[in-house]
């Protein structure tokens, strides 16, 4: 029941807000599977190699990969070891500390990264940004930019 201190969504923000979490939830499945159809490569795959090639050297302690993926360290962990299994990173110590570890791109890896990645940015263009002019996409841009601010850690 709506109460006067409760500051409902309105009929307006109550689409937007739906539409909202059936994007958040259609977009990504739908990217994964034209990616795997494309190259056997799933989304979190795909975003890992990117990371990893974007990298100084092709390499990322883990630590580091699972922050910028806002993963937990165990769930990467698990999933690196998928990956390797595949031949698409290799796991090597630090030899600075002993203690931590580096992700490596290796050539499998990148190889299959530059495979797929023609045809994921095609699948991206059709499924989020064909139909949607500059000036919404700077809209779009500005608004995600201040949701994502308020998300951040303080």
């Amino acid at each position: 029941m709506p109460s006067a201190t409760t500051p409902w969504l309105d009929d307006d923000e109550m689409q937007l807000w739906r539409a909202w979490l059936r994007v958040q939830t259609e977009l990504p499945a739908a990217l994964g599977r034209a990616l795997h159809e494309d190259s056997e490569l799933s989304l979190q795959d795909f975003e890992t190699l990117v990371r990893l090639s974007e990298s100084e050297e092709g390499r990322l302690r883990v630590s580091a990969l699972a922050e910028q993926m806002h993963w937990e360290r165990s769930r990467l962990s698990h999933h690196l070891r998928r990956m390797g299994t595949r031949g698409l990173v290799q796991k090597v110590e630090c030899p600075e500390d002993g203690r931590g570890s580096f992700v490596v791109l290796t050539q499998a890896g990148r190889e299959a990264l530059e495979g797929a990645a023609p045809d994921h940015v095609r699948t991206v263009r059709r499924l989020f940004l064909d139909g949607v002019d500059a000036d919404e996409q700077a809209v779009l841009l500005r608004v995600l930019h201040t949701v994502l601010e308020r998300l951040a850690p303080a």
